[in-house]
Formats: C-alpha cells, sequence, structure tokens
C-alpha cells in the first residue's frame, strides 16, 4: 500500500455525510478564522509527533492538510473518505491490520462522525502497544463554543459536535489509552476578520497563563498502553546512577505536564 497509490473501499451510505463534511471543513481552513485555527494548531501537531518513530503513520480525516509533515516514520498514508486520500474508506472501519500502525493523527474526525466511539476503537484496534495518537478538536467551554451555543449552526463549525476535553479523556481511558501531552489554543474571540483576530493577539499569552482550559481548540497526544506488558530494555540502562525520569503532573497551564525527578539511591545503590 504506497503513499502514490488510491485505494477505495465502499463506505456505509450513514457515513458518506462525512465526505462533503471533511471538505467542506477543509474549505473553512481558507477563511481568516480558519487560518487562525490551522496555523496553531499545526505547529502543535507539529511538535507532538517529530518524535514518533516507527513503520506506519496513519492521518484520518482533512487529508487536504499533512498533519504529518514533521513526522520521520517512512510510511505515511491519508485515510478518509474526502479529497487528498491516498486510502479512501470509512474511518469508522479501517481496512488496516490490529496491531499494525505506530502513530494515527484524528484532526477533527470525531466531531464529523455520528459515531466517534467507533472511530476511536478503530485507531486503538491498529495501533501497536506504545503506539500514539493526536487528536485535534474544539472546546466547548470556550468563546468559541458560546458562539456554537448562541449563533446559528448552519456553517463551520458550528455546526459540527463539540467534543470536551473531559469526555474525550474519559473515553481515550476507556481503551486503554494515557496522556502524555497536549495543551489549549485560539483564546481570541472567533471574528470573522482577520484584523479583528489580530486585534485580539494579545489573548493568547493571557489565556496561557489565567485562563489556559478557555483556548478554542485543544491538541492532544496519548498511549496506547497494553496490561501486563513489560518493555524489555538493554542492561546498561540498570546502572548504580540514575538518569533524572519523567513523572506526569497536572498543571493549570497545559492539559499534562511532565517535570524531571531524581531517584533517589540507598546505600547500595538500590533505591
Amino acid at each position: 500500500m504506497g503513499e502514490d497509490k488510491r485505494v477505495t473501499q465502499e463506505a456505509p451510505a450513514e457515513s458518506l455525510t462525512q465526505t462533503t463534511a471533511g471538505d467542506a471543513f477543509a474549505q473553512w481552513f481558507e477563511t481568516p478564522r480558519g487560518q487562525y485555527v490551522l496555523r496553531w494548531e499545526q505547529a502543535q501537531v507539529d511538535n507532538a509527533v517529530d518524535d514518533a518513530f516507527g513503520f506506519h503513520a496513519v492521518q484520518v480525516g482533512l487529508n487536504s492538510v499533512d498533519f504529518l509533515r514533521e513526522n520521520r516514520i517512512p510510511h505515511k498514508v491519508q485515510v478518509g473518505l474526502g479529497l487528498g486520500a491516498s486510502l479512501h474508506c470509512d474511518p469508522e472501519h479501517l481496512p488496516l491490520a490490529s496491531n499494525s500502525v505506530d502513530l494515527v493523527v484524528l484532526p477533527h474526525i470525531l466531531e464529523f462522525s455520528e459515531h466517534p466511539h467507533q472511530i476511536l476503537r478503530e485507531a486503538e484496534r491498529v495501533l501497536i502497544p506504545e503506539g500514539q495518537i493526536v487528536i485535534c478538536g474544539f472546546n466547548p467551554l470556550s468563546l468559541w463554543g458560546l458562539r456554537r451555543r448562541l449563533g446559528s449552526k448552519q456553517q463551520f463549525p458550528w455546526k459540527r459536535r463539540f467534543i470536551s476535553l473531559l469526555r474525550l479523556k474519559d473515553w481515550l481511558a476507556l481503551l486503554g489509552f494515557e496522556l502524555n501531552g497536549g495543551r489549549f489554543g485560539c483564546y481570541s474571540p472567533p471574528f470573522a476578520q482577520a484584523r479583528w483576530l489580530e486585534r485580539f493577539s494579545f489573548l493568547e499569552k493571557a489565556g496561557d497563563r489565567w485562563w489556559p482550559i478557555m483556548g478554542g481548540v485543544y491538541v492532544v497526544r496519548g498511549v496506547k498502553r497494553v496490561a501486563g506488558m513489560r518493555l524489555v530494555t538493554p542492561t546498561w540502562r540498570e546502572a548504580k546512577v540514575k538518569r533524572p525520569s519523567l513523572v506526569q503532573v497536572a498543571r493549570r497551564d497545559n492539559v499534562i505536564h511532565v517535570r524531571p525527578v531524581r531517584r533517589q539511591l540507598g546505600p547500595e545503590g538500590h533505591r
């Protein structure tokens, strides 16, 4: 299955609406509001995927935007029903082998689907143990979410269902995923004109510091954990002088941070 070949799988009629929704949302990214969101999301996803390694990476949805551009995995596949997909199929039923993919990126595809749980289940199925997943979404607890509740829902992105981060974390936990990074962003009100978005750009730094969970969009990264599985490491890693380990710590200014913690060694070099 090469990147330059297009493979088509017949999709159920109920999922065909994702085709027009995905293409229309890609067009929305060309508007000032869309460009504002895309610039921020692209930078965050670039950081999230640049240290993911393996053999196979898959982006599901929004295939006109390359969210895998900074990843160094050799075999990358664009999966979806819209324009730009190299593997044309229903995201709810991926024609990929179980435990075969190292990285899955889901840019807003959960908001397009009537069955977001099924898309997450498929992502979990195809990912290898310790494989990584990156998800982009709109935050309903933000000015963008308020605009969706109070305004018309006939246009993008307001016509899609926004999924809160708390709900998403619950879904991922049930599937055995562990979040190891993420961030909120886009704190400016959802103005339609670029000049107004620019005037309120000062809210980016202020939002990160004072109301971090109120960003209009979020990007999170998780790892597929398998119970009872233990990674085998080289013996040289068992040296008496331990390097700093990473401990997950929740903080106000981000979804999940990590900080270095040194292990205490006993008189014989043991913890």
